[in-house]
C-alpha cells in the first residue's frame, strides 16, 4: 500500500483524490511531449460542475501529442496530511506532482478564489511569484471571467487568456511544443506566446502610478507587445469541439447532471452584469446539434437528468422544439430536463411545465431589485406583472416553493427598493396560498446579494455601498422578510468587500494577496473560513486602503487598471450605459433588432443572431 492509500481513509471525502472515475482519461506519460494540469481553485465537487473544464478537458486530450490532467484545492485536512507526509500536490489521473507538467491552468471564477491559487501551488512547491519561477517549473497560465482584470493576480501567472479558451488553447499549446523543440527559454517562449490574439503575459508590461498613488495606466515595455489584448471568441460555436463523454465524478457534486450549452453571450444588457458583456455576441447551437449531442451524453454518461445551460436558457431561439424532441426521445427512459436560467415570465413557466414533466424541482426566477424605478436603473427587463404572473402560475401548475435573486447595494438604491423586496416577496407568497398550496410545503426563498461592481461593465465607475451600510440593509430585511413559507438568505458583506477589492484592484494587490495567504487565508469563498480581518491586517501590512478600491467613484475619463484589456465591448457605449442608468432609462435588447451600439459585432464581423417574431415575449 502506498502512502496515499494509508493517508485517504483519514481525510473527509476521500474520493475527492482518488481519481479512476467514468471516462477519465490517462494516458502514457512517456508517449505525449506535452503535459498540461487543469487546476480548479476550488474542491472537487465545485470543480467537477464546471463545464469549462470538461471541455478543455476534451480538447487537449484528443490531441495526440498531448495530455490534460485534473487539480483540484485539498480541503485543509487533506493538505495537512500531505504536508506532513511531504506530497506534493498532485494531478487526480497519473498522481504525477504538479510540477512535473509543462502547464499548469487555472480558470478564475471567481475573485474569492485567488487565496487559493497560492495555496495549490505552495502545496506543489512551485514558487509563487512568476519572477522567481525559473526552467525547470511548468508554465502558469490562468484564464476564465476574472481574466478580464487580470492585474491583481498579474504577479504569480505567467501568462492568462483572455476570453474563450477553445480555439486558443491548441495555439498556445503549439507554441509550448515548438518552444520545448527549439529549446526556448521561458522569457522567450512568453515572447512567442504574446504573439497570439488573446494571450496577455504580464511581465511584457509596464505598470504606472501617480504620486498620489493612483493607478495612471498599463503599456506594453516595448512596441513589439501590443497596446491593449484583444479577447479571443468562438466564431462557429455550433462546430466548436463539445464534449460528449465527460468525466463522470465518483462522488455527489454540486451539478450532477449532463450539460449541453445552447446558447453562449447574453444581449438582455443588465447594467451589472460582466458575463453579459464579456460573452457577448450571442451564438447559438443547432437544433440536429443539440440532439445529437444529448443522445451521446445518455449514452456516454448514465445520467438521468440533462441540463440546458446558457446565461438565459428560455432566449434559445428554437428552445420550445428543442425541449419536446429532447422529452421525446429521453422520457421514457426516465431522464430527466433541466433549465436553470429562465426568466420570469409566462412564457418560461410554461416552458418549464414541459421541461418538467418527468421531474420536478423548485422555479427560481431573479428580479434583482425591489421596485420597477430600480429595474430599469439597472436595466432587468421584468416587470412586477411579469413576476407576479410568472409566480402565480407556477403555483397553480403545482410547484412548491420559488426562489427569488434580489440584490442590496445597487446605484440610486434607497429604502423603497428594501421595502419593494419584501413587499414582492409576501405576494409572491400570498399567491402561493392563494393557488392552494399547502402551508405546510410552500417555500418561497429570498437570496440577498451584494451589488460587486466589475470590469467592463456599466457600473464600473460605481462605487460598492459601505460595509455598514450592506450590514444595516441586510439587518433591516432581516427583520421584515419574516413569515411562515417565507426564507431569508444573504450574503457575507465582507467577503462581498474582498471581492469588490479585487474585482476592482491594480497590481499592488498582489502583496496584499501574499501576505493575507500568509495569515492563513485560502477557501475565502467559504463562509467558514473567510476571515475579514486577516485581510484587513494584510491591507494595512501592504500600506493599502482596501476602501480606496471598493468606495471610489470613478469618471469617464479616469484611467481604470482593465482599460489594456480589449473585451469588444467599446467603453463609449458602456459610458452611455451609465449615464442612460442614472436616468432611469432602460436599452432594449439588440436581439430584437434594436442595436444600442456596443460595437461588438461590427469589429468581429459576426452576424447577428436575431430572436424570432414568435419567441419575443
Amino acid at each position: 500500500m502506498d502512502l496515499l492509500d494509508q493517508i485517504l481513509p483519514l481525510v473527509k471525502k476521500p474520493a475527492r483524490y482518488a481519481g479512476g472515475e467514468w471516462n477519465a482519461v490517462c494516458k502514457n506519460w512517456g508517449e505525449v511531449d506535452l503535459k498540461v494540469a487543469f487546476a480548479f481553485p476550488d474542491v472537487y465537487e465545485v470543480g467537477m460542475s464546471h463545464l469549462g473544464l470538461q471541455i478543455l478537458y476534451g480538447i487537449v486530450n484528443s490531441r495526440p501529442d498531448a495530455l490534460m490532467e485534473r487539480v483540484f484545492a485539498p480541503w485543509p485536512d487533506m493538505a495537512e496530511k500531505m504536508r506532513e507526509h511531504e506530497i506534493p500536490l498532485f494531478a487526480l489521473e497519473s498522481k504525477r506532482p504538479l510540477r512535473d507538467f509543462d502547464v499548469v491552468a487555472f480558470t478564475l471564477q471567481y475573485e474569492l478564489s485567488f487565496s487559493n491559487i497560492l495555496y495549490m501551488l505552495d502545496l506543489a512547491g512551485i514558487p509563487l511569484l512568476s519572477a522567481s519561477r525559473s526552467e525547470e517549473y511548468p508554465l502558469v497560465i490562468a484564464g476564465g471571467p476574472c481574466a478580464f482584470n487580470p492585474e491583481p493576480i498579474a504577479d504569480f501567472i505567467d501568462l492568462f487568456v483572455i476570453g474563450e479558451g477553445e480555439e486558443v488553447i491548441n495555439e498556445l499549446l503549439d507554441a509550448v511544443a515548438g518552444g520545448k523543440r527549439d529549446k526556448l527559454s521561458r522569457k522567450e517562449l512568453l515572447r512567442k506566446a504574446v504573439e497570439i490574439q488573446g494571450v496577455y503575459v504580464p511581465s511584457l508590461y509596464l505598470v504606472h502610478y501617480g504620486e498620489d498613488g493612483a493607478f495612471l495606466r498599463v503599456e506594453p515595455a516595448d512596441s513589439s507587445v501590443p497596446a491593449r489584448v484583444k479577447k479571443r471568441v468562438v466564431k462557429d460555436f455550433d462546430q466548436v469541439s463539445f464534449p460528449t463523454s465527460p468525466v463522470v465524478p465518483s462522488t455527489e457534486v454540486v451539478h450532477d447532471r449532463m450539460m449541453i450549452e445552447v446558447l453562449r453571450g447574453c444581449t438582455r444588457g443588465c447594467r451589472f452584469c460582466q458575463a453579459g458583456m464579456i460573452y457577448r455576441p450571442v451564438r447559438e447551437k443547432e437544433r440536429g446539434t443539440v440532439l445529437r449531442q444529448a443522445r451521446e451524453l445518455v449514452r456516454n454518461t448514465g445520467y438521468d437528468e440533462l441540463s440546458l445551460v446558457s446565461l438565459s436558457t428560455s432566449d434559445y431561439t428554437p428552445v420550445q422544439e428543442v425541449v419536446k424532441s429532447l422529452l421525446d426521445e429521453h422520457a421514457a427512459g426516465g431522464v430527466s430536463l433541466s433549465l436553470p436560467s429562465l426568466r420570469a415570465d409566462q412564457f418560461s413557466v410554461d416552458l418549464a411545465k414541459e421541461v418538467q414533466r418527468v421531474r420536478r424541482s423548485s422555479l427560481t426566477f431573479a428580479p434583482e431589485a425591489g421596485t420597477q424605478r430600480l429595474r430599469d436603473v439597472i436595466n432587468k427587463g421584468v416587470t412586477e406583472e411579469d413576476l407576479l404572473a410568472a409566480a402565480g402560475a407556477a403555483f397553480r401548475e403545482g410547484w412548491l416553493a420559488v426562489k427569488l435573486y434580489f440584490m442590496i447595494g445597487l446605484p440610486t438604491e434607497t429604502d423603497e427598493d428594501l421595502d419593494g423586496i419584501n413587499r414582492l416577496a409576501r405576494e409572491v407568497l400570498s399567491l402561493g396560498r392563494k393557488a392552494g398550496v399547502p402551508r405546510g410545503r410552500l417555500k418561497v426563498t429570498v437570496s440577498v446579494s451584494s451589488f460587486v461592481p466589475k470590469a467592463h461593465t456599466a457600473f464600473q465607475w460605481e462605487p460598492q455601498a459601505p460595509f455598514e451600510a450592506l450590514k444595516e440593509r441586510q439587518a433591516y430585511l432581516s427583520g421584515k422578510v419574516r413569515d411562515r413559507g417565507l426564507t431569508l438568505n444573504y450574503h457575507d458583506a465582507g467577503a462581498s468587500f474582498i471581492e469588490a477589492v479585487f474585482a476592482r484592484g491594480d497590481r499592488r494587490l498582489g502583496q496584499v494577496l501574499s501576505k493575507a495567504f500568509e495569515l492563513g487565508c485560502k477557501f475565502d469563498g467559504w463562509t467558514e473560513y473567510f476571515n475579514l480581518e486577516k485581510w484587513l491586517e494584510a491591507f494595512k501590512s501592504a500600506g493599502l486602503d482596501p476602501a480606496w478600491y471598493a468606495y471610489r467613484s470613478y469618471g469617464y475619463d479616469d484611467a481604470l487598471p482593465w482599460d489594456h484589456i480589449d473585451p469588444g465591448i467599446s467603453k463609449r457605449y458602456l459610458a452611455r450605459e451609465h449615464q442612460r442608468a442614472m436616468e432611469g432609462i432602460t436599452t432594449g435588447d439588440c436581439r430584437t433588432g434594436d442595436c444600442p451600439g456596443c460595437g461588438l459585432c461590427g469589429a468581429l464581423e459576426i452576424e447577428p443572431v436575431l430572436a424570432g417574431s414568435e419567441r419575443d415575449v
